[in-house]
């Protein structure tokens, strides 16, 4: 069984999983086995695989307190726009939710309705539709109030979770984020090496731009202060109304999470 796994891992370039699954499904009959994995699409895919994806689509799916956002890439904007594409994006999305996981590796292994696992399934298609198709990121959200925003384009995905159980807030806020690009959570999350590293190199820029060393250090400390405006969420002023940061946005209400996908970043 071994030898014929190697051998026809070697003759197809597919993984060793769907070799044995062949194997076992043509009863070991290696022909056959190459014959299904044609079927397949996974020896096609596996010749694409070095092939660059740079392309995709962001897909969600919320159901109640719990959603699902998956990233597939495609080699070409062309393909993010074929119907079979963007079919196979939201089925990956659906499976996601059932999934629950934030591992792609995992979800790659996911069992789908069909019998297949999300990983032959991602296969089969970059097969039929003739790219390298790769499934990128996953992420799984269960909480208070979730909320998801795709932009048009299909390129930027959010899912949040926000207590308080305001639904169109957290709507917003998923909104500000795809276009806001925050990076944190909290001041916590920031990583405070990072932040002295910052204000060395900021201080030594107000010196020798002749500042006086007395007002340095406030110069300094508004310059940091503007950095986690700028990169924490609650202190981002709201993309809906700059008059208010989005902490004060959502009163008592508190973001839990974000998850924010982007193409090509």
């Amino acid at each position: 069984m071994m030898e014929s796994i190697k051998k026809l891992r070697e003759l197809t370039g597919a993984g060793m999983m769907d070799v044995k699954k062949a194997l076992a499904d043509a009863g070991n009959d290696e022909d056959k086995a190459v014959a299904l994995l044609r079927e397949r699409g996974i020896v096609k895919a596996a010749k694409k695989a070095d092939r660059e994806a740079k392309e995709g689509l962001v897909r969600f799916v919320v159901d109640g307190n719990k959603a699902a956002i998956v990233e597939v890439n495609s080699e070409t904007d062309f393909v993010a726009r074929n119907s079979d594409f963007q079919a196979l994006v939201e089925s990956l999305a659906q499976a996601a939710l059932k999934a629950g996981t934030n591992d792609v590796e995992e979800f790659k292994n996911f069992t789908l309705e069909s019998g297949d696992t999300v990983g032959n399934a991602v296969a089969a298609a970059a097969g039929r539709i003739g790219e390298n198709l790769v499934l990128n990121r996953v992420a799984y959200v269960e909480g208070d109030t979730v909320a998801g925003y795709v932009h048009s384009n299909g390129k930027i995905g959010v899912l949040v979770d926000v207590s308080g159980g305001d639904s169109a807030k957290a709507k917003d806020v998923a909104l500000h984020v795809a276009a806001e690009r925050p990076q944190y959570l909290s001041r916590d999350e920031v990583n405070q090496d990072d932040i002295e590293k910052e204000r060395e190199i900021l201080t030594n820029k107000a010196l020798n731009e002749g500042k006086p060393q007395q007002i340095v250090d406030k110069i300094v400390g508004g310059q940091i202060g503007k950095f986690y405006e700028e990169k924490v969420l609650p202190e981002q002023k709201f993309v809906k109304d700059n008059s208010v940061t989005v902490g004060q946005y959502l009163g008592s209400g508190q973001i839990k999470r974000f998850v924010r996908f982007e193409i090509g970043a």
